[in-house]
Formats: structure tokens, sequence, C-alpha cells
């Protein structure tokens, strides 16, 4: 892996260094003697070159400069700026010339590749960890998922079911409330019924005197016991419930009804059946 980044940088290198050595030695060579030309290359060559040791030799040791890397982009910019005038001042292939201008600089990015590279390289048994870490999260990310599925797809079960059962108990609510309006529509209009009246008040004024029937709709709650009497009137003899009715029936002329013999009978405080006061009612009269 190291020399797939190492390698591009070392051939780029190279090639700048003579191709900025080249173009040194014919552009400045018709100037000034070949040894001058040959020094100037050397120089940028080696300024690049020497930089460029330094700061392999601190990045081995962990560590950086921003002074010998300035010095170093320094030398890479000259070079490049010396290509670029040596194409400008050439008449011929001057096009050529300056599309090779940019290898110093490319070099020197290949280089800042390679570095990067280097600080974030790891060992093999560090990048297997780190895949062992990443397919354990894979796997609980994907457990999770499946268990939030089936939780909902239990839940929405759950729902459906108690919804259904929700509607077939309100279902049976509203059928009960419709049974019981209508039986209680039946017993208000059996109540307010004009012949239902006329009914409960020939029962009831016959029973208890001056009581007009009044019929109330059943109360659906507790209700209170009555209390029992203390001590029960005697009961009268047929012969002495004959003598009284026959009394109270011709204590006025003409002879009183059977409902007011037994209206004024119960109001004078005897009690009868109602069985055997029709049935003396029938002997007397």
């Amino acid at each position: 892996m190291r020399a797939k980044t190492v390698l591009p940088a070392v051939a780029m290198t190279a090639v700048s260094m003579v191709l900025t050595l080249a173009v040194v030695m014919m552009w400045l060579g018709s100037a000034v003697p070949w040894l001058v030309a040959l020094v100037v290359g050397l120089g940028i060559d080696g300024g690049w070159l020497a930089t460029l040791a330094y700061e392999r030799r601190l990045a081995a040791q962990g560590d950086h400069n921003r002074v010998v890397t300035a010095i170093g982009w320094s030398f890479g910019l000259l070079a490049s700026g010396v290509l670029v005038s040596h194409a400008v001042t050439v008449e011929d292939s001057a096009g050529a010339w300056l599309a090779v201008a940019w290898l110093p600089i490319a070099a020197k990015a290949l280089w800042l590749v390679h570095s990067l590279w280097e600080r974030t390289a790891l060992t093999a048994h560090a990048l297997d960890a780190i895949q062992g870490i990443q397919q354990e999260a894979r796997d609980e990310a994907a457990v999770a998922r499946a268990r939030l599925r089936a939780e909902a797809a239990t839940e929405e079960t759950r729902l459906t079911a108690v919804t259904a059962a929700g509607a077939r108990v309100a279902r049976v609510q509203a059928k009960t409330a419709h049974t019981l309006s209508g039986a209680w529509s039946t017993l208000e209009a059996a109540r307010k019924g004009e012949g239902t009246g006329k009914a409960l008040t020939s029962v009831t004024t016959p029973v208890t005197p001056g009581v007009t029937a009044h019929w109330e709709l059943p109360v659906w709650g507790p209700s209170e016991q009555v209390p029992a009497l203390d001590a029960a009137a005697p009961a009268l003899t047929d012969a002495a419930l004959d003598q009284l009715v026959d009394a109270i029936r011709t204590s006025e002329d003409p002879a009183l009804s059977y409902r007011d013999m037994a209206t004024r009978f119960r109001a004078s405080g005897h009690s009868a059946s109602e069985v055997r006061l029709r049935a003396a009612w029938k002997r007397v009269a």
C-alpha cells in the first residue's frame, strides 16, 4: 500500500528535476556560461530536494515544521515559474512547454498526499478490528430494525383486535340501549294513557281513600326497605265484617256504593283484604 503513493511521487519528482535542469541549461546557457546555468539548475533542484528530504525526516519522527514546508513550496513555485517563463519566451512549441510547467507543483502535491496517507495509515490488525466493529454495529442495527418491525406488527395486530372487540361491545350496547328506550317509551305511554289512569284509580281508590293513582316509572337503583308494622290490628270475623259493612252501606239513603263503602270502611280505621270486603258486600247487599 505504501508503494501506491510513494512511487508516483518519486517518479514525478525525478521528471520535474530533470525537466527543470534541462530548461535552465537551454534557457540560460545561451546567455551565461553553461557552468553557471548548471549551478542555477542544480541549486533549484537541490533546494527542492533538500527541503523535501527534511520534511520526510520530520514526518518519520511524527513532527511537522511550517517553515520548512513553506520553503519547499517556494522552491516548487520557483521551478514552475522558470518553466513558465521559458515557455513564454520560446517561439516554437510554447504550448507544450506550458503543459509541463506544472510538474514541480504536481510532485510537491503528490508528496503531500503521501504524507497524509502515512498519518492515517493503520496496521492490518487495526483494520481487522475496525472491520469487526463495523460488522458488529451493522448486525446490531439489523437486529434492532427486525425487532422494531416485529413489535410494530404485533402492536398493529393487538390494536386491530382491540378495535374489533370495542366495535362489537359498542354494537351490543347500542342494541341494548335501543331495546331499553323502546321499553321505556312503552312504559311512559302506558303511564300517561287515559285508560290506564282510570283503571289504576278504580283499583287504588277503594283500597286507599283519597289517593289518586300516580304511576311512576321504575327506578334502577337501591331502594329503601319499608319498616314492618309494630302491631297488626285484630282480624274481623265474617259476622262482624258483615254487620260493619251493612252499617256503613245503609248509613245514607240511598245506600252507598261499594266504592264509597270501602272508602269509609278504611277511613274509619278498619282493615280487611279486598277479597273479604267484596264477599261481605255481596252477602249484605
